[in-house]
């Protein structure tokens, strides 16, 4: 029998996932949520037709000016990708991700179906990355989690909860009645 890797340096396997199965599963969901938006954050900034181009793109939804916009979509994918990945401040962290989501969940995918692959992007992916956010947000980092060693497990629970909903959902409503003019769509009388 092959041993496992906690055997071999002496922990007992069972009793290691009893007492870390969440903190391992927050890891894990931190990681890849915190990676996903790193990497649109750098998408954003500097793939495609980098800053310039997102800003355009922006415009298109009717979010002006498109250049802000780019730029702080992009920092708060960037800045809330690493701090989910490092678990530190963890529900500010998942409040960029639901307030970056809720603006392109209403701005972008809301009218093109719930499927990703249908024509204009479908509304599942942002939804997943809400919820994902908000899960993130009240639960907390779990203790394998820089949150943990700074004494901040505490902003977890109904005050994660109220971050969340107060920086993220919000602050995505301040920013769409503020900038957000959606295009007017020609009629097919004209």
């Amino acid at each position: 029998m092959i041993a496992s890797p906690l055997s071999a340096i002496g922990l007992n396997e069972g009793t290691f996932m009893e007492s870390h199965a969440s903190d391992v599963a927050l890891l894990l969901l931190r990681v890849t949520a915190g990676g996903i938006f790193l990497a649109h954050g750098f998408n954003h900034v500097f793939g495609g037709g980098k800053i310039a181009g997102t800003g355009r793109w922006f415009e298109s939804l009717g979010m002006r000016p498109g250049w802000l916009h780019a730029w702080t979509a992009s920092l708060t994918e960037i800045g809330a990708g690493f701090l989910l990945i490092a678990g530190l401040l963890t529900p500010f962290a998942a409040a960029g991700v639901v307030g970056v989501m809720l603006v392109a969940w209403i701005t972008n995918h809301r009218g093109n179906g719930f499927f990703i692959f249908r024509p204009g992007e479908g509304w599942e992916y942002v939804m997943t990355l809400t919820v994902v956010g908000v899960v993130i947000g009240i639960l907390g980092p779990g203790r394998w989690s820089l949150d943990d060693v700074a004494g901040l497990l505490g902003l977890g629970g109904w005050t994660g909860w109220w971050i969340v909903l107060a920086l993220g959902g919000g602050g995505a409503a301040l920013l769409l009645a503020g900038f957000w003019r959606p295009p007017v769509k020609a009629s097919a009388a004209e």
